[in-house]
């Protein structure tokens, strides 16, 4: 049975284009987001303020301009499509079903870089229980991956300047490694 969080989850698709320099991977939508039908729209979440303190972006964004993020060689996704209060709300399943979905539009769109912003989120999802931040031996859909904190305000282990300074380390690398 469908919801009617269900469906506007289905309605908060990925943001996606051939040539992005980065593809950010969100664990799912919050409830918020899935209300209004843009990309970290939860009060509190610190992705916009990150991707322009990390320099993807001239300015800081809103919610509502996510379908703009191409513009800046960005994309943006998430693991699992239904929303919930907390990522923790997730079935393991779920996960591993979005890490096969993921991997097929990696395969397609061919960014750069593979962005997760979630750690334990990509242990589960990709089966790797070791993995740490930043830089992964293995591939998604034959593109490197970086893993990141989870930008959620519900995340209080990092503060703004460790976010900037993390995801600015994985724009760097992404431009380091020229077109896809």
């Amino acid at each position: 049975m469908t919801t009617a969080a269900d469906a506007d989850a289905i309605r908060l698709g990925p943001i996606l284009a051939p040539g992005l320099r980065v593809l950010f991977v969100g664990i799912n939508p919050s409830l918020r987001s899935a209300a209004v039908g843009h990309h970290f729209a939860r009060p509190g979440n610190r992705f916009w303020p990150t991707m322009h303190a990390a320099g993807f972006t001239p300015r800081r964004l809103q919610p509502q301009e996510d379908a703009h993020l191409p513009d800046y060689g960005v994309g943006v996704t998430n693991l699992a499509c239904r929303p919930t209060r907390e990522a923790a709300d997730l079935e393991p399943r779920e996960l591993r079903a979005g890490a096969v979905a993921l991997e097929r539009d990696v395969r397609r769109f061919r960014p750069r870089l593979v962005a997760v912003a979630g750690l334990v989120a990509y242990r589960v999802a990709f089966a790797r229980p070791r993995a740490v931040m930043g830089l992964q031996a293995d591939t998604i859909g034959g593109r490197p991956v970086w893993v990141l904190p989870n930008p959620s305000g519900l995340n209080a282990h990092y503060r703004p300047a460790d976010f900037a300074r993390l995801y600015g380390q994985a724009r760097a690398y992404a431009e380091a490694l020229g077109a896809a």
